[in-house]
């Protein structure tokens, strides 16, 4: 088999049954399996699945091992050439997937790729996560073609270019089976949240390339997990954004970016506190203590990134702020910051 299609399921029951007969419908190639890894629901959805989607392979995983550990623990299961990671609240469309497995044959420095990824209720508009293609600025903090901070852009056709990118996001990801496992997979310890960022980046320290292909469209839904309000949202964003950081960023520059992420992080928090949000505060200062806390146990892992990095600056990461553009001079889209 070459490709497999994999939906990571955690109590998504009703979006199994929305979105999953399009995708049949619209992944009708004997060579791509669609399989639902499921992360230990405890809502209707495994029954669900065998009562109305009987042919559709089920992987069941005996606790909720996160996105990064559920997505491992599945994949290590699927002998296939690529993966498809596909969250469960994702509309495919005709033609979604095969200009992308193509154009990843033709390429064999290329990684991992993306669709446009556009909003399921506001259709005309990117999606926040992932929108035509990922990138980080200066201070690891991310946006997309199309998608700044909370700003979503209309697309009107401006990102259709096949295009290098920092990241391909995690709602629809097609990666290469062997280079996903030659860098270490997804790290089990974010459990969610920035760990398609945290890959991604091993990806481009090795030298392979990301890319959005724009030809392929989804609708995404966006927060069928975990709410955008919720504070252990807050939490995991924020604490997984400094572990990625420190794993990733070589040694010159390291202690000056999480020197300015302090002052940004804090900054966030009390913007949090005033706008009738403490718990999300809160949720920045354990985060960043618990980030502490799990230095020792990323210590191997940033030299072992390190040491294997052939490549360490990336046009990818814009070398300016979009926080303080963002805020301050009212810059919000892609094109704002890359003319």
């Amino acid at each position: 088999m070459q490709t497999a299609v994999v939906i990571l399921n955690w109590n998504g029951e009703k979006y199994l049954q929305q979105f999953l007969p399009a995708l049949i419908k619209y992944t009708n190639n004997p060579e791509i399996e669609i399989i639902v890894a499921d992360n230990a629901s405890t809502d209707s959805s495994l029954l669900m699945m065998k009562e109305q989607f009987p042919t559709v392979r089920t992987i069941v995983l005996d606790q909720n091992y996160g996105f990064a550990g559920g997505y491992n623990k599945a994949l290590t299961q699927i002998e296939a050439d690529y993966y498809v990671l596909l969250n469960s609240d994702v509309e495919v469309t005709q033609n979604w997937l095969k200009p992308m497995i193509s154009y990843m044959l033709e390429h064999e420095d290329v990684a991992a790729c993306q669709p446009k990824v556009l909003s399921y209720f506001h259709r005309t508009h990117f999606e926040h996560a992932g929108a035509a293609g990922g990138y980080i600025d200066k201070f690891g903090f991310p946006f997309c073609r199309g998608r700044v901070l909370g700003f979503a852009e209309e697309d009107k056709g401006q990102y259709d270019t096949i295009s290098d990118v920092f990241w391909a996001t995690g709602a629809c990801m097609v990666v290469r089976s062997a280079t996903y496992w030659k860098v270490g997979g997804l790290d089990d310890e974010f459990f969610a949240h920035m760990e398609e960022i945290d890959l991604c980046w091993r990806f481009k320290n090795r030298g392979y390339k990301i890319v959005c292909i724009p030809e392929c469209t989804v609708f995404h839904i966006g927060g069928g997990t975990l709410n955008i309000e919720s504070p252990y949202k807050t939490y995991l964003n924020f604490r997984n954004n400094l572990l990625m950081l420190y794993k990733n960023l070589p040694a010159k520059v390291l202690n000056n970016i999480l020197f300015w992420r302090f002052i940004f992080d804090y900054a966030a928090a009390l913007q949090l506190f005033i706008t009738g949000k403490p718990q999300n505060a809160f949720s920045i200062f354990k985060a960043r203590k618990d980030y502490k806390m799990l230095l020792p146990d990323f210590e191997e892992k940033r030299k072992e990134n390190i040491q294997l990095s052939t490549i360490q600056n990336h046009n990818e990461i814009l070398q300016k702020s979009i926080i303080f553009n963002y805020y301050l001079r009212g810059m919000n889209t892609f094109s704002d910051f890359w003319k």
